[in-house]
């Protein structure tokens, strides 16, 4: 990343898409892992926020966002945070890789107003070699399900997302803070009761919290207290579960459970068998055959 030139000057370096999540289903937010040569690189002012994280050996860059200037030696987990509808202009003096985070401006505005934020606290900053080991543990769990050959539910990546803005304006919710939240036994009846009955469907978030009438930080937590686990995790074991249930019976192959399930695919609900239940599929539907002699 170069210092800005007021006499503009021709880009001299290439950016190439290593992995993107255009085709997982995210909505609202995406990421992309990009290859970046030495060289100038400018970036448009856009309608989503974005964030970049170096990957990899430090690079000696200079950048510019907001008539703010830096020089610096970009280690592996810094940040440059550009919001929604400002530019930038980077000169890296040898290749790089970024992990690139984009929110759309009316997913983040909707966790906003989910907390209650207003003014000045409602809004992303530009940031440059931001160094936030939180932030990081977030972003390094959205690559990892980025680059995972399997991913698990979108639920898992919009989670991760969501959190990330949380801590971008540095609000962590009171809840956050407390124990002993929990939701009221009838509100966890009636999302349990939904996510059973909806699970060949694609769940999100935002409708489980809708359902519980809750904020989804908010909610995200009080889930976690009263099961014992995160929203995410809960669907996939279900998943499994029924997965498992429905192998057992011998009626449907491998595939349509996969389906009935809710799992992407085979080979998605072949891995969470595996990693949960320590067996395959395959050898759920010989117990199954065997039982049928």
């Amino acid at each position: 990343m170069n210092a800005a030139i007021p006499i503009p000057t021709p880009l001299s370096g290439s950016r190439i898409s290593l992995r993107s999540s255009a085709s997982l289903g995210w909505q609202g937010f995406g990421a992309e892992l990009v290859g970046v040569s030495a060289g100038l690189h400018r970036i448009p002012a856009l309608k989503h926020h974005r964030v970049g994280v170096h990957v990899g050996a430090p690079v000696k860059a200079h950048c510019r966002c907001n008539e703010r200037r830096l020089s610096r030696l970009q280690s592996h987990g810094d940040a440059d945070v550009i919001p929604a509808g400002l530019d930038g202009q980077w000169s890296d003096e040898s290749g790089c890789t970024i992990f690139s985070v984009w929110m759309d401006d009316a997913f983040t505005r909707k966790t906003f107003d989910q907390m209650e934020l207003r003014g000045n606290q409602a809004q992303i900053r530009p940031q440059l070699q931001m160094r936030d080991p939180r932030f990081q543990h977030l972003a390094w769990a959205l690559r990892a399900e980025l680059e995972a050959d399997d991913s698990s539910d979108p639920l898992y990546a919009e989670s991760l997302c969501t959190a990330m803005i949380v801590r971008l304006i540095d609000a962590e919710p009171v809840l956050e803070r407390k124990r002993g939240n929990r939701l009221a036994p009838r509100i966890a009846a009636r999302v349990v009761d939904f996510v059973e009955s909806n699970l060949d469907q694609r769940l999100t978030l935002t409708e489980l919290a809708a359902l519980a009438g809750l904020s989804v930080p908010h909610f995200k937590v009080l889930f976690r207290e009263t099961l014992g686990m995160p929203v995410h995790q809960y669907v996939v074991q279900r998943r499994v579960e029924r997965a498992r249930h429905l192998l057992l019976e011998g009626r449907l192959g491998a595939s349509q459970v996969a389906l009935e399930a809710g799992f992407a695919h085979q080979s998605h609900m072949a891995h969470w068998m595996n990693r949960l239940l320590g067996v395959s599929p395959r050898e759920l539907m010989k117990d199954a055959a065997l039982r049928l002699r």
